[in-house]
């Protein structure tokens, strides 16, 4: 008898350390090892964004979002946890996106196993705590209020763009939230839509550097903590159909205008014609290169502005950054030039000289010249496209989103360097148009912009200092370019009226 008493104390112990044993998370994981890479960093993708947003609670993503990367856990209050990450120069932050939101943090390889502690509690023990969602709500409220509308007119025209360019969509919801729909949010939907919406079948949890074999192994023991979820289909995004010019007029008191000029387009990196038409669009308006041709045309000869660009791909932030971020994926995916301000009296010139070289490239294709010179230039800029490890593992990431069969920055040389004019020439007929366009202006005057453009009254420019005659020759083609803009299709809006 006393032998078998003691044997069921024996399994009292042994049962319960068995059962403890947590298992492993259903999660897709990425690791990138990079020997003698000190820095760790951590890339966990959830594919939630602001098309998530529930009806009357467009804001919800972003809000809950920033609460897990700007809020306390249950075993530290936020300022304790930037007191702890201070010492070792560490941190994390997060991205929101309209399909993906992006948790980005990263340490030196001694102090792993401390940022990582910080870093999992904040994603798997959030606290909630009414001051933290405050102060979040607060200052999204201040945004949409105050930073966004009067703070920085080209972020005010890229949201205008987008909402326009994918209206009738879930995409069309502005990130940040439309501010009586932000101030209705609740802490109580915030946790709702943390546990709906942040599961173990929504991650790509990515890891690279030097890190350690069982890194990967805890990761998803410690993330099984999350609800599985479910596979949820991609949702199909149709935006409306674009039929001729339309136009969007932003109405703000302000000296200078910003103008957007796009269309949705259907080319997502794994179509064999998407080396082609970024290197189109490389030599039309490549992101802050000087070279690229809207530049040389409006702000090297001109002198009219900072910069102009156009992007086959959606590329946030473009005011803050040299290259295009990695996880907002869209599709369809964006065509877009952007102007930047120009002084208002030149803003239709401004189009118009935008207009007439996408008319060209459409019509004409590249020169065999401008081929080599940006395929050559291509060759070797597409190596700062990923400049650390971080960039790097987000793109490896997007490799599996776009459900790639290569490594998109591994073999992006390799499929420029096949490519050729007439392959190229051919995805620019295929992919571009200039006759199904949105606009958007942000500029003061709508009025009268607006009656200018119906009328397609010439729009001249005057110069402080004198211009070759070449230039003078080509200003005259440009004064006078057809806009074919109807009056239905101008709509003008009033500054207090957006993002309500």
């Amino acid at each position: 008898m006393k032998r078998i008493i003691a044997l069921l104390i024996v399994a009292l112990f042994i049962i319960p350390a068995c059962d403890s044993k947590k298992p492993a998370a259903d999660i897709e994981t990425i690791g990138m090892k990079i020997e003698g890479e000190p820095i760790i960093s951590f890339r966990f993708v959830f594919h939630t964004g602001s098309m998530k947003d529930p009806a009357g609670k467009n804001g919800l993503a972003s809000i809950t979002a920033n609460l897990l990367a700007q809020g306390s856990t249950l075993k530290n209050k936020y300022q304790d946890i930037l007191k702890k990450l201070y010492p070792i120069a560490s941190g994390y932050n997060v991205q929101v996106d309209r399909e993906y939101t992006t948790f980005v943090g990263g340490t030196y390889k001694d102090n792993v196993d401390f940022f990582y502690s910080l870093f999992k509690e904040a994603l798997l023990e959030p606290a909630f705590l009414e001051e933290d969602f405050n102060r979040i709500k607060a200052e999204t409220v201040n945004y949409l209020k105050t930073n966004l509308k009067y703070g920085n007119d080209e972020e005010l025209g890229k949201a205008i763009f987008k909402a326009y360019v994918y209206k009738g969509t879930s995409y069309e919801n502005n990130i940040a939230g439309s501010l009586a729909q932000v101030e209705s949010i609740t802490l109580e939907d915030v946790k709702g839509f943390y546990k709906e919406n942040f599961t173990q079948k929504s991650l790509i949890a990515g890891v690279s550097g030097n890190y350690s074999d069982t890194l990967i192994d805890k990761i998803k023991t410690d993330f099984a903590a999350l609800p599985k979820g479910t596979d949820t289909p991609r949702p199909a995004i149709t935006p409306e159909k674009i039929l001729g010019t339309n136009v969007l007029i932003l109405e703000k008191k302000t000296d200078s205008t910003g103008i957007h000029i796009g269309f949705p387009i259907q080319l997502m990196r794994n179509d064999p014609d998407f080396h082609a038409l970024f290197l189109a669009n490389s030599w039309l308006g490549e992101h802050r290169n000087s070279a690229s041709h809207l530049y040389q045309v409006i702000r090297e000869t001109r002198g009219m502005n900072y910069g102009d660009y156009s992007y086959i791909e959606d590329f946030p932030g473009g005011g803050f950054r040299q290259f295009p971020p990695a996880n907002v994926y869209k599709n369809p995916q964006l065509f877009e030039i952007w102007i930047r301000p120009v002084v208002n009296k030149n803003k239709l010139f401004a189009l118009r000289a935008a207009l007439r070289e996408l008319k060209k490239l459409v019509d004409n294709g590249m020169s065999e010249k401008d081929f080599q010179l940006t395929k050559k230039f291509l060759s070797k800029y597409y190596l700062h496209f990923a400049s650390t490890s971080s960039q790097r593992l987000g793109y490896k990431i997007d490799d599996k989103i776009y459900g790639l069969s290569e490594s998109h920055l591994e073999n992006f040389k390799k499929n420029i360097d096949a490519l050729t004019l007439e392959k190229v020439n051919q995805a620019i007929k295929k992919h571009l148009q200039y006759d199904n366009l949105k606009i958007v202006f942000v500029t003061n005057n709508a009025e009268e912009l607006k009656a200018d453009m119906v009328a397609d009254n010439p729009s001249p420019i005057q110069y402080r200092t004198p211009k070759p005659d070449e230039v003078l020759e080509e200003d005259k083609e440009i004064v006078n370019f057809p806009l074919n803009v109807k009056e239905e299709n101008v709509t003008i809006v009033k500054l207090e009226d957006i993002f309500k």
